[in-house]
């Protein structure tokens, strides 16, 4: 297999009339592709501009236009060699051998076909453009039709799609079509790995909740915030209200956000933004007065957790995809990855804040410092970020019926907030009081 397979590549290169010609890698290029599964056959419809098959002359006639003649016979390599040389596809997370190249087709970027399997499929068997077509190379689209052998089109199904060496940005737009009829559509950038088209729900979790450690660890803002709120308490016992109203509060607005209950104009996210870096300096400022209690900081930290929460949301919205029908799984999955990264942070900054203000500085005075050194930062993101959000224009909604409803339901959802936070603060001024008492004794 392997020396034919090597005899291939040798008589694609030799068959070029010019080969090693560079080109330059093209800005950005989309993909579009089918899957879809018959029978004991997996069948992967691609379309992707001819523009990224580079390091090759393509024969050519006249001045410069494409002979799509002496082309065409070069083309099941070229897809071999270009496309599915970058792709892997596994059934029941068994690795699939490589495709065969059952067709291909050179079409004009004006065609509209892959707007639909049926109408591509019907494309892609349909009449070749006739010869004296006068197109140049790059200005054309190439379509390929791979076929997999299956055991059976109801095994679950999995695909990664290396294509970053086609170009400097890379949109995929892949939609797998199942036997019973849900069609699953993905849209990402470039590579995001193994897509796991219908995960189990363990699966997503898993998936999820990398996401959710990942993103808490690469969030500034998020860990700046937490960092604010460690430094006056640097005890888990005294941090367990503060850290767990934070999570209950993101928890609520990011499953909000994410079954479409939160406002979706374009003012929306710069809002957010701008609030989170408010947070940020309300939390270092605070420090630097003082006062900070547990009592009253939990209630704060909970408010501005329902802000951090939309945030999250924001970061999960190209991602959600990626769930399958496990929705709620991978939101509490993402919330867990992000706990999981708090207490790493956590873990992390205690100790070292301890010893901090045990060996190097006075714990007030060190408290004012890095507390001012976050303010001066959280400031000027948040003149930055507010001078995007002016560029927007405030709309204020329609008042009917629909939006009535949707007041309705926030202002039921706030009630019940506010009547979760009185009930909270009553016990824990209970569990202060008993503690008090416990150590006068």
């Amino acid at each position: 297999m392997a020396s034919k397979y090597s005899a291939s590549v040798l008589a694609f290169a030799l068959a070029l009339p010019c080969v090693l010609q560079a080109h330059d890698i093209p800005s950005d290029a989309t993909v579009q592709a089918f899957l879809k599964p018959s029978g004991q056959r997996l069948e992967l419809l691609m379309r992707v501009p001819m523009k990224v098959i580079r390091d090759v002359d393509f024969p050519s006639r006249g001045p410069g236009y494409l002979d799509l003649a002496r082309t065409q016979p070069l083309l099941r390599d070229a897809a071999t060699l270009w496309i599915s040389d970058n792709m892997e596809v596994y059934e029941d997370d068994s690795k699939l051998g490589k495709p065969t190249v059952a067709a291909t087709q050179i079409s004009l970027e004006s065609d509209r076909s892959f707007a639909s399997y049926e109408q591509a499929l019907a494309q892609m068997n349909g009449p070749r453009l006739p010869e004296d077509t006068n197109v140049v190379w790059n200005q054309v689209m190439f379509d390929i039709l791979f076929e997999y052998p299956v055991q059976s089109d109801q095994s679950r199904f999995s695909i990664h799609m290396g294509f970053n060496n086609l170009a400097l940005r890379v949109i995929t737009v892949l939609r797998f079509l199942p036997p019973n009829g849900v069609v699953r559509a993905f849209e990402f950038t470039d590579d995001p790995g193994l897509i796991r088209l219908d995960p189990r729900w363990f699966q997503a979790a898993l998936r999820f909740v990398q996401m959710g450690f990942e993103h808490i660890l690469d969030g500034t803002d998020h860990l700046l915030f937490l960092f604010c709120l460690v430094i006056p308490f640097r005890r888990f016992r005294g941090l367990i209200p503060i850290v767990t109203s934070f999570t209950v509060a993101h928890s609520i607005t990011l499953i909000a956000s994410a079954y479409n209950l939160g406002p979706d104009a374009l003012w929306f996210p710069p809002l957010i933004e701008t609030l989170i870096a408010c947070s940020i300096v309300y939390m270092a400022l605070e420090n630097i007065v003082g006062g900070a209690t547990i009592n009253r900081r939990w209630i704060i930290t909970f408010g501005f957790g329902l802000v951090h929460g939309f945030g999250f949301s924001f970061a999960l919205r190209q991602t959600l995809q990626f769930a399958g029908s496990h929705l709620l799984t991978s939101l509490l999955s993402f919330n867990l990855g992000v706990e999981l990264g708090q207490l790493l942070v956590l873990i992390l900054l205690i100790p070292l804040l301890e010893g901090l203000f045990r060996f190097v500085v006075a714990e007030r005075m060190g408290t004012i410092i890095l507390s001012a050194l976050v303010a001066h930062t959280g400031w000027h993101w948040m003149t930055e970020r507010y001078d995007k959000l002016r560029q927007f224009r405030f709309q204020w909604p329609v008042w009917n019926a629909a939006m009535l409803a949707s007041l309705m339901r926030w202002l039921m959802a706030a009630l019940i907030l506010a009547g979760l936070i009185w009930l909270i603060s009553g016990l824990l001024r209970q569990w202060e009081q008993r503690r008090a008492e416990s150590e006068a004794e």
